[in-house]
């Protein structure tokens, strides 16, 4: 099945000027992000749409107990609610769909990427007012419930499992073949959670060549967002030039070129020959 498509050009700039302005903001709602994610990807995604997932993250918050208890007895109310009477969970072949990147299908669907799967979590959590955020475990993103000291973890992708100690360090050394840190059970900034499905959608595409649109939309996203990689305008100019944009590349690379050439001379020179082969393609 063909991932979806983005929408026109008109539409495209609207969605970019909201999520700017969103990710600007004193307060960025993590829903709304993920939403104009959505529709920056799925051009059927229109405003009722985007409302009508955030009025079913409203409903599902309204079935929770009202302030079960601690931490865990958050966590096994989200497991009870979310992952067994609404079988929200992942799988493997999750990975392979662009889809699982995308809130208002993984609402539909029910299936998604770990970090998807945790912000249905997160939004439903929050709404019922339970002190929820994310984790970003290396490889593998959970939820957290409750402060350091009484910390609750709970995986959504395995529907809400409410983890040990020993299962966060498993996934961890399961990544990365590394212990467990403590500071990586911090609560994760929701534009840190954004960039991160951003760059799983960047991921998804550059496996599939024939996919450079979504790559570069999901680059350009991730450069709106206030502190981001510099190394992105790098990627951007890479996929114009791939997409047949050789002036507009070129010029991408030059200016990189010239915003790296203070700490790495020799790299900005690679760069810019880059830029050369690039303008040399329009003769």
């Amino acid at each position: 099945m063909r991932p979806p498509c983005p929408p026109p050009p008109e539409r495209s700039a609207e969605l970019r000027r909201r999520f700017a302005e969103e990710a600007r903001s004193e307060r960025p709602d993590l829903s709304t992000l993920c939403l104009l994610v959505g529709a920056e990807a799925d051009g059927a995604l229109d405003e009722a749409g985007m409302d009508a997932a955030q009025v079913e993250l409203d409903a599902l918050a309204g079935q929770l107990p009202f302030r079960p208890g601690g931490p865990r007895s958050w966590a096994v109310a989200l497991r009870e609610l979310l992952g067994e009477r609404y079988g929200f969970r992942g799988s493997a072949a999750d990975y392979q769909r662009l889809e699982s990147s995308l809130l208002h299908e993984v609402l539909q669907r029910r299936r998604g990427l770990p970090i998807l799967l945790s912000v249905v979590w997160m939004e439903v959590a929050r709404r019922a007012g339970a002190p929820v955020y994310g984790v970003a475990l290396p490889g593998h993103f959970v939820v957290g419930f409750g402060p350091t000291e009484e910390q609750v973890l709970a995986d959504p992708f395995d529907g809400g499992r409410v983890l040990t100690g020993s299962d966060a360090e498993l996934l961890v050394a399961g990544a990365t073949g590394a212990p467990l840190q403590p500071s990586m059970l911090s609560p994760a900034d929701p534009l840190d959670v954004v960039l991160r499905i951003l760059n799983n959608v960047r991921a998804w595409a550059a496996t599939r060549p024939e996919r450079t649109d979504v790559a570069l939309w999901a680059v350009e996203l991730s450069l709106l967002l206030p502190s981001r990689p510099a190394r992105l305008r790098f990627e951007r100019a890479q996929l114009l030039v791939q997409r047949g944009d050789f002036v507009e590349g070129a010029v991408e690379l030059e200016s990189y070129a010239e915003m790296i050439s203070a700490v790495d001379e020799g790299a900005a020179e690679r760069v810019r020959g880059q830029a050369r082969a690039a303008r040399a393609m329009l003769n």
